[in-house]
């Protein structure tokens, strides 16, 4: 019966003291502040303040964790057989099927090339879909 009688003046302790100090309606002023690294929250500068304070990690000025070591999409971090098979591509300018001005048979290929290219594109946004849904450490 002692424990039960204890706890609920444990609990009651303190809402009691929050409706104390709100006699007056909310706070005059709020401060928002981001905190970096091994920063303190600084205390309020009057009764009538509040301050939040929110850990906003390492420093205002590292990259967040999800957006670093992100591959590079660029002409070195292709595989040799892509990079052989765009100069292939562009050496075949004026032959048959390969979507060209010049040359006698080089509009052929056009319709061929538009379905590869919307193919490769579709790959690239799944591949980098896949990517950003991680979970990253």
């Amino acid at each position: 019966m002692r424990s039960i009688l204890l706890l609920a003046v444990l609990v009651a302790g303190p809402a009691a003291a929050q409706d104390a100090g709100t006699k007056d309606g909310p706070p005059k002023r709020v401060r928002s502040i981001l905190l970096y690294g091994d920063e303190k929250c600084p205390p309020a500068q009057s009764p009538e303040e509040v301050v939040v304070c929110a850990d906003a990690g390492d420093s205002p000025y590292r990259i967040p964790k999800r957006f670093r070591n992100q591959p590079d999409e660029g002409a070195a971090a292709q595989a040799w057989t892509n990079r052989v098979e765009s100069v292939e591509e562009f050496n075949r300018a004026g032959l048959p099927n390969s979507c060209s001005p010049v040359g006698s048979g080089g509009q052929t290929g056009c319709s061929r090339a538009a379905i590869r290219q919307w193919y490769q594109e579709r790959l690239d946004q799944k591949a980098k879909a896949a990517r950003t849904t991680a979970p990253q450490d």
